[in-house]
């Protein structure tokens, strides 16, 4: 696939990694998830540098979904903000992050962090950088990243979802881009949504294994598979007829990256999206 994308014998667009950034007034942004690939992010986005003075950003607060290396390595590229860096998380990311891998510890050297816990217990809570949207935590069944005590031993936290509602129009977002098990709490904030922006990673459950990538499943890695029966397709093709669906987080395996895919128009057909960079979605 990215040699298809390098050579141009394939009709894709090339995708960084997968990072959203929300705003409720265009000025101020929360960043979900600091990609590896956030620098060129933040050039693309012309609204995340507003350079109202030295080393400004529009970046107001960090919200980390899990802790996994593409989410959370862009956090050594937003060292040198002057303001302390707000940092929202669960507590088991917090020492995935301490303790696994050190993130943490190698930031304080730079700049400080403001920690805003995410407990399961809040219905909604406000982030600064969004003050007119509520914001309600979901723990999500998936996987912790390998260097977590948690590896294959899920505890609730380590992974999330999170259910966004505007709080003037009322209208709703679900965005989860590492789900692995479609449980009640999960399936019922997506019935609810005007928009879903869910887990796209892999088409077949073996695709790193049948690509010879690798020799896990989409699952034990945390990710539902969107084709097969219980896949992501059959459960997009459940909600209500007005609900935007789009998949985001694709692996370079992928085949829907391909547009002239058989993959990717069984996916026009099902009314389904796959986000790129620079997609805008206003509710």
């Amino acid at each position: 696939m990215c040699d298809g994308v390098r050579r141009g014998t394939i009709n894709a667009q090339a995708r960084t990694q997968s990072s959203i950034a929300v705003s409720s007034d265009g000025i101020d942004w929360v960043l979900f998830n600091a990609s590896p690939d956030i620098l060129t992010q933040i050039q693309q986005c012309g609204v995340l540098q507003p350079a109202r003075n030295l080393r400004d950003t529009g970046i107001a607060s960090v919200v980390l979904m899990d802790a996994q290396i593409d989410h959370t390595t862009g956090l050594l590229m937003l060292r040198e903000n002057k303001q302390p860096l707000n940092l929202y998380c669960t507590q088991p990311v917090r020492e995935d992050l301490s303790v696994g891998n050190p993130l943490f510890k190698v930031l304080s050297h730079y700049c400080d962090i403001n920690w805003q816990q995410i407990t399961l217990d809040t219905n909604e809570f406000s982030i600064d950088g969004a003050a007119d949207v509520a914001f309600t935590p979901l723990s999500l069944t998936s996987n912790a990243p390998p260097y977590s005590p948690h590896r294959d031993k899920p505890v609730a936290g380590d992974t999330l979802g999170m259910h966004m509602r505007d709080r003037k129009s009322g209208k709703t977002l679900f965005y989860a881009p590492g789900l692995g098990e479609m449980e009640d709490s999960v399936w019922q904030a997506m019935q609810t949504s005007d928009v879903v922006l869910v887990d796209g990673t892999m088409w077949t459950d073996d695709e790193m294994i049948s690509r010879g990538a690798s020799q896990k499943t989409a699952r034990s890695m945390g990710h539902l598979p969107q084709s097969g029966a219980g896949g992501m397709i059959e459960w997009l093709d459940k909600l209500p007829a007005k609900t935007r669906k789009v998949l985001i987080h694709i692996n370079n395996t992928n085949p829907i990256l391909d547009e002239d895919s058989p993959e990717r128009q069984e996916l026009t057909k099902h009314g389904i999206e796959v986000a790129m960079d620079g997609l805008e979605i206003e509710i």
